[in-house]
């Protein structure tokens, strides 16, 4: 096990935890739920076999690229998943509460008041893009730090998975679909009536004009978890993309700060999520990346420790 490291303890004990899970709480809300245990035990071996292959030939390039980056090859299947098992404590969904939080504290619904008020092609085109900048942002961050300095990339995809990992076990104990429950067909409603608000706008034409308001509508009709909404993990990840480019890529950090910015704006005004999830992740963002740090120079000062000791 001295071939482990904080994010592989992180990822397999994530893993092995939701697994647990389904297996004591799956009832009649997760059909199929032995596979859900079966690929979980088969994720836990394969990881573990990569792990110590790596540690066997670290000289492979394919073994070298896949164990640094075989978290964030994950990530997109442990987000979907969630859709899956988030009805296993919850009956419903959250959204009424949220829905009605929402028009307490601001008046009005954000989610859909802040695109109404700028309907124009170019604010949603900066907003839809921005939105679509986060795939750039985890992906390009951790591939500039792996490029540069091994080091400076461990300590990013640690505190980065374990990040999405607290987010994720979020989703499955409290499930939000955000505002495109506004949009649901008349038959799928999962908000009452009397919890709507009386009127919902129509997405501006001018706005459905624009390309990256259809590479987001693609994105989201193809790779969307229902339930995923609250903290929104857009912010809390783009908060520790922005994090590590203040700490170790400082020629591009106040651009991305802008970017970031933009983005956290954006999931709003792209009606994607409600104005509390976004204070929600940067919340989430300030009370997990000091620990998700404060573990990670944890494990890597007992690691060192132990291969100095033999």
């Amino acid at each position: 096990m001295r071939r482990y490291t904080f994010i592989d303890y992180a990822t397999q004990g994530y893993i092995a935890l939701v697994g647990v899970l389904v297996l004591c709480l799956h009832g009649d809300a997760v059909p199929g739920w032995g596979w859900f245990v079966a690929a979980h035990a088969g994720c836990l071996l394969i990881n573990h076999l990569l792990i110590t292959l790596h540690a066997r030939w670290p000289a492979n390039r394919l073994l070298d690229f896949l164990r640094h980056f075989y978290p964030v090859l994950l990530y997109a299947g442990f987000y979907r998943e969630t859709g899956a098992l988030n009805r296993m404590l919850c009956a419903g969904y959250l959204d009424p509460a949220f829905i009605r939080c929402e028009q307490a504290v601001f008046g009005c619904q954000p989610s859909l008041a802040f695109m109404d008020r700028l309907p124009f092609l170019p604010v949603s085109e900066l907003f839809y893009a921005s939105y679509f900048s986060y795939y750039l942002m985890v992906f390009g961050i951790g591939l500039a730090l792996f490029l540069r300095q091994r080091e400076h990339f461990h300590h990013y995809i640690s505190v980065a998975s374990f990040a999405f990992y607290v987010c994720y076990l979020i989703y499955i104990f409290l499930p939000v679909i955000g505002p495109p429950v506004f949009y649901e067909a008349a038959g799928e409603r999962h908000v009452p009536e009397n919890a709507m608000p009386p009127v919902i706008p129509d997405f501006p034409l001018a706005v459905q004009a624009g390309s990256f308001f259809r590479i987001m509508a693609f994105i989201y009709a193809h790779g969307e978890a229902p339930g995923a909404a609250f903290p929104s993990s857009h912010v809390v990840v783009a908060i520790v993309t922005v994090y590590f480019s203040f700490l170790y890529l400082r020629r591009i950090r106040w651009p991305h700060f802008v970017l970031a910015t933009c983005l956290c704006l954006a999931t709003v005004y792209c009606r994607y999520h409600y104005a509390i999830d976004v204070l929600a992740g940067a919340l989430t963002a300030a009370v997990f990346i000091p620990l998700g740090n404060r573990l990670y120079f944890k494990f890597t000062k007992t690691a060192s420790t132990q291969t100095a000791g033999g």
